[in-house]
């Protein structure tokens, strides 16, 4: 039996601001605000590289590219080709690093949308080389880490890497794995990165090899400023925050959040005591309460590791606690005893104005993860809307 399909798909129109389940608020005045920050106490001639790979860890990677952009921000860093092209197809300019691995048979989209590749270590050089197709790369260095790159001791090999036809070496970096810590040991280990790193540099200056150098990312900046470098890859200190709440470091710049995740309050209910709300009935209340509905959950990244009261949201200008389990779709917080809160009142659980915020490092503080991943999991379900 032959089956006629109907390809034509109906698309709802987007929904308003004012009728939004969830949202997020992208003030892009403060992410100029904290590039000027984190500028100002760059040495010498160093450039900010914005790190815009997932998404501009949940921003939205486009608009927070062309806001930089426009704004003077010349050299960005990806972590994947498809991130690169999305840029590029969107009209950034500008230098675009790929930080991650690509596989060499897109060598040709690689020059195609003029994007610069690491090199991961001398056997992809070497692959990648060989598919005869001239591509920009910067070299990426070990130097303690373990992940990516080539050993800072293997001279020979970097200096190969430097001869090939093919490809045109217009940088070299490395990554500094314990730069947010302040423990001697880490300290220690950072300073023996750091000499590793600039030996190599002295040696190839030594043979007339001198090209572009980046060691810094936003702790490696805050905490070791005074390293010379051409580049500083910033990232979450671009955002406005850092990794944990309780993170010290020896800089500390007026950093502002610039994202704020909200939602709706589409229902009230009152609880008599002793009933349960959410799955698995793990809240049970010892008195008569008020719980309000969120139309927010896990499945647009706000963790469901937030349950059980280690979650907090501001409405009507007051804390209150997230009660029972986070859901894929909802959640429910304890509004008792707030005067005047109805249907429709928006719920701010990460972000906020200045007098009133619950900042993003702290929500992740509670979560048990890191700032970086908490705002790179936020789902593209929500709207992001952008304000200055």
């Amino acid at each position: 039996m032959n089956l006629s399909i109907n390809n034509t798909i109906s698309v709802m129109k987007p929904q308003t601001f004012e009728k939004n389940r969830a949202w997020l608020t992208i003030d892009t005045s403060n992410l100029l605000h904290n590039v000027k920050e984190l500028q100002r106490i760059m040495k010498g001639d160093c450039k900010l590289m914005a790190v815009v790979k997932a998404n501009a860890y949940g921003h939205g990677s486009v608009e927070t590219a062309a806001s930089l952009n426009n704004a003077g921000i010349k050299n960005f860093a990806v972590a994947t080709l498809n991130e690169g092209i999305e840029l590029r197809l969107s009209g950034i300019r500008g230098d675009i690093l790929v930080l991650g691995y690509t596989d060499v048979s897109y060598a040709r989209e690689l020059k195609e949308y003029r994007l610069t590749q690491t090199v991961v270590d001398y056997s992809y050089g070497m692959e990648l080389e060989s598919k005869k197709i001239p591509v920009n790369v910067h070299i990426k260095i070990d130097t303690g880490m373990h992940r990516l790159g080539m050993e800072s001791e293997d001279m020979e090999r970097i200096k190969e890497i430097f001869s090939f036809k093919y490809l045109n070496v217009t940088g070299m970096f490395t990554h500094l794995c314990a730069a947010d810590s302040r423990r001697s040991e880490d300290i220690d280990y950072t300073e023996k990165q750091t000499e590793s790193f600039y030996q190599l540099v002295d040696e190839l200056k030594a043979i007339g090899i001198k090209v572009p150098v980046h060691i810094q990312s936003s702790y490696g900046l805050l905490n070791y400023n005074e390293l010379p470098c051409d580049y500083a890859r910033i990232g979450i200190a671009m955002y406005g925050c850092l990794s944990s709440a309780k993170d010290k470091t020896v800089i500390m710049p007026e950093l502002k959040p610039v994202l704020s995740l909200q939602s709706r309050l589409v229902l009230i209910r009152n609880i008599p005591v002793g009933e349960s709300v959410g799955y698995g009935r793990v809240y049970q209340a010892s008195e008569d309460r008020t719980i309000g509905i969120l139309s927010v959950g896990y499945g647009d990244g706000y963790p469901r590791e937030l349950s059980e009261g280690k979650g907090q949201v501001l409405i009507n200008g007051i804390k209150v606690p997230v009660i029972g389990r986070i859901c894929m779709d909802q959640l429910m917080i304890d509004i008792t005893g707030i005067q005047g809160i109805k249907r429709g009142d928006i719920a701010t659980l990460m972000g906020g104005s200045a007098n009133e915020m619950i900042p993003a490092d702290e929500v992740a503080d509670s979560a048990g993860t890191i700032a970086n991943e908490l705002l790179s999991r936020l789902g593209n379900r929500l709207p992001r809307i952008y304000t200055r």
